[in-house]
């Protein structure tokens, strides 16, 4: 049985499942081992992690510590009463069908600026912020029209290129959530720079650390830290980086409870930006798959943040970012009460758990129907009558849902 323990708890002989911890925040070759030394436990404590996951069935047992299934339920009951009666952060002036095909031409463009960018500062040249400043008024544009079309392609990553990738996709994701938070036109600006440019850094870290095909030694570990520091030393140096897209770099892991790098800053020592950084810094690592790690959905992904919102985040802005992309973001693909699959194409006015879906799949005949649009806030007869009953890997039923945003 797997059961969430604090920390206090741990005793040798416990068998840790999940560290339950993003993979940049402890310095762990495996993330499930027994332990075998107070040094192990000592060792958990210093990483900042409060809680973790043991497998009773493979060490000792902590009687009076919930069950996974019952943290599980526990925080879903939570994130569906948040997302209930409140709107989106901001409604879409067009379909993300309509955006699709516009967002798709940005995304590339961007992919192609930030890949120049980082291949020139390996080669030892400055930023030139010439180049990824149209880059993020593009991407904004698109954002404001509708963010799901450009935040749903941005969950597509090879992992030969996820350094390139997930720079633009935190790019974005900062212009989304600050959008959401209706700061001014110039601070989005900068913060979306800012979220593009943020591992930089990772260009100074030696090839065979940065591409290692593996978890990293505790010595590799703490060289790969330095990026933070290292993309705050770059940054400062480039003519016209701003000091709002400084902080979004500088602070991207630092922990709301003083347990992040590189300067263990805590509470409002970190500053907005730099606290919204870190979120959706998470959030696109966890979602993307690595050589080593299968990338979550997007709704656990959540669900993890959110969980880690008790320690590690800013509750508030975990629940602001939430309502900004949505419990099941657009392009989620969801199984309905009424046993069909569908891809989430647009969030919903007022309830951000009864999206409109697209189904397109019967689960029963296990065949594909034709596409229909459902808004599940609606009742039977009027475009809806069904719920969503979980979201669904498109690996497990071979499916790609963008297909039919």
């Amino acid at each position: 049985m797997i059961k969430c323990v604090n920390i206090s708890d741990l005793q040798i002989g416990m068998y840790i499942h999940d560290l339950n911890c993003d993979w940049m925040s402890h310095p762990f070759l495996r993330n499930r081992f027994t332990l075998t030394t107070d040094a192990e436990i000592q060792k958990i404590v210093e990483s900042g992690i409060h809680e973790v996951y043991i497998d009773t069935d493979k060490g000792m047992d902590v009687v009076h510590a919930p069950t996974a299934e019952e943290v599980k339920h526990q925080l879903e009951g939570q994130m569906r009463q948040i997302a209930e009666n409140k709107k989106p952060a901001v409604e879409a002036r067009v379909t993300a069908a309509e955006e699709f095909g516009r967002a798709k031409s940005i995304h590339e463009e961007a992919h192609q600026i930030i890949h120049g960018i980082l291949h020139d500062v390996r080669l030892g040249k400055q930023v030139e912020l010439e180049q990824v400043a149209p880059s993020v008024e593009r991407m904004t544009t698109s954002i404001l029209r509708n963010n799901g079309a450009l935040l749903a392609l941005c969950r597509i990553k090879d992992k030969d290129n996820y350094t390139f990738q997930h720079s633009v996709s935190v790019g974005a994701l900062m212009v989304t959530f600050c959008n959401a938070q209706n700061m001014s036109k110039e601070v989005i600006h900068h913060a979306g720079i800012g979220g593009m440019l943020h591992d930089i850094g990772k260009m100074r870290v030696p090839d065979e650390i940065l591409n290692k095909p593996d978890r990293l030694t505790e010595r590799e570990f703490s060289v790969m830290k330095c990026h933070v520091v290292e993309s705050k030393k770059i940054l400062s140096q480039s003519n016209g980086i701003s000091e709002t897209s400084i902080k979004v770099a500088a602070q991207h892991h630092e922990r709301h409870d003083g347990s992040g790098y590189p300067e263990g800053l805590k509470g409002k020592e970190i500053s907005e930006l730099g606290q919204m950084a870190a979120i959706v810094d998470v959030y696109d690592a966890l979602t993307s798959d690595r050589v080593y790690h299968k990338g979550m959905p997007p709704t656990d992904a959540l669900r993890k943040i959110y969980e880690w919102s008790k320690f590690h985040f800013n509750p508030e802005l975990v629940q602001a970012f939430m309502r900004a992309i949505g419990i099941y973001p657009i392009g989620t693909l969801v199984r309905l009460e009424s046993g069909r699959l569908g891809v989430v194409v647009e969030q919903n006015e007022k309830n951000l758990v009864s999206p409109k879906v697209k189904v397109f799949f019967s689960i029963t005949n296990n065949s594909h129907i034709m596409p229909e649009i459902v808004d599940l806030s609606r009742s039977l007869g009027q475009g809806g009558g069904d719920r969503i009953i979980k979201h669904e890997s498109p690996e497990r039923w071979k499916l790609d849902p963008l297909r039919f945003l």
